[in-house]
């Protein structure tokens, strides 16, 4: 059995430049299989869409020559029975081409897909642009059934998933408990990354690590700095941030923020928790499943701007009580990286499955 692993294109802002290294060679370890990347090509811009993941054009030629280097290897008979393909961002028109040669040539191989976001999210990037047309949302719909997996890092991502395609909340009964897959995402390398860079003095730093985009709601994180002068809010994208140094950053503050309106799985208040950063979060999305209640305000706070101007006595509370009395905390912020790490920053159950097959 060989695994190809067909990447993302390498951001170096973004996880996909360690995943480049780390999934295969996770892959190699948990499975003691051959595990092949297939890569598209260097040389394309790498400054995503203003707000979003991916460049949306270069994105596209990342994945065509994915697609070439695939359809080759089927010419020259490379894959055989019993291979697996694992497509580290599910949202791929290239798994359509894949399962096309799979099924005529009559080869056994198997497909998996993580997915990240799509047109089935109302607040994603995609969501919003395109909506819910018909192409977009046959296309999700046949992506999803090319795959032998569908991995998901939260049980919000499934449910959410199945409402907006199949009009219905996943029953594993109904719809196959081998097709769709809850697993932690395969990040085992952040604690170790992230260590050198705990235990800095910490700072009345309040940190805003998302992208800046309409579902994260950055005009709520710029209200609050003006409202609380008496602490330093930083939103990272306001500066190119070298990976480094929006790490040093996390390490040296004492908050993390959110008000998002999109998240499936939320890395950064993960990495937060990693240097000892306290994540406030609303309890909703798929924080609600992964947050303690004791770093989860009530949704209803900072559902919009409007909202957030009539609760905004309480946000300001809630985060006073946590810079004030920081250390009293830590016990809490330990306990919450544990099962972040565990539960949904390990790949183990998704390693499992395709060394199963």
């Amino acid at each position: 059995m060989t695994i190809y692993v067909v990447d993302l294109e390498k951001l170096e802002t973004r996880y996909t430049s360690e995943w480049a290294d780390h999934v295969p060679e996770q892959l190699r370890q948990t499975t003691s299989e051959e595990v092949i990347s297939i890569s598209g090509p260097d040389n394309i811009p790498s400054k995503p869409t203003p707000g979003m993941f991916l460049n949306f054009s270069a994105t596209n030629v990342y994945k065509a020559v994915q697609v070439e280097k695939i359809s080759r290897m089927f010419c020259e008979g490379k894959v055989k029975d019993g291979d697996y393909f694992l497509f580290t961002d599910a949202w791929h028109p290239g798994v359509i081409n894949l399962k096309y040669m799979i099924e005529l040539l009559g080869i056994k191989a198997k497909v998996g897909g993580l997915w990240h976001a799509g047109s089935y999210d109302p607040n994603d990037g995609l969501g919003r642009l395109i909506g819910d047309k018909p192409w977009v949302r046959h296309a999700e719909q046949s992506m999803y059934f090319c795959y032998d997996h569908n991995f998901f890092a939260s049980n919000f991502h499934i449910n959410m998933f199945f409402e907006a395609l199949f009009y219905t909340k996943f029953n594993p009964a109904r719809h196959g408990a081998d097709r769709v897959v809850r697993t932690g995402w395969p990040m085992e390398y952040l604690q170790e990354n992230l260590s050198k860079f705990a235990g800095q003095p910490k700072e009345n730093l309040i940190l805003f690590p998302h992208r800046i985009a309409p579902e994260k709601q950055v005009e709520i994180f710029r209200d609050l700095a003006k409202e609380m002068p008496e602490y330093k809010f930083v939103v990272c994208q306001d500066t190119e941030l070298t990976k480094d140094e929006y790490h040093s950053l996390l390490g040296r503050a004492k908050l993390v923020f959110s008000a998002n309106l999109q998240e499936t799985l939320g890395i950064s208040w993960y990495e937060g928790a990693c240097v000892g950063a306290i994540p406030m979060v609303p309890n909703r999305l798929s924080y609600s499943e992964m947050g303690r209640d004791v770093f989860k305000y009530p949704s209803k706070w900072t559902e919009d701007f409007a909202a957030y101007c009539e609760n905004k006595q309480a946000v300001k509370a809630r985060i006073k009580g946590y810079m004030e009395n920081y250390d009293r905390y830590l016990p809490a912020i330990a306990k919450q990286k544990e099962v972040l790490a565990k539960e949904f920053f390990s790949g183990d159950t998704m390693y499992g499955t395709i060394k199963g097959r």
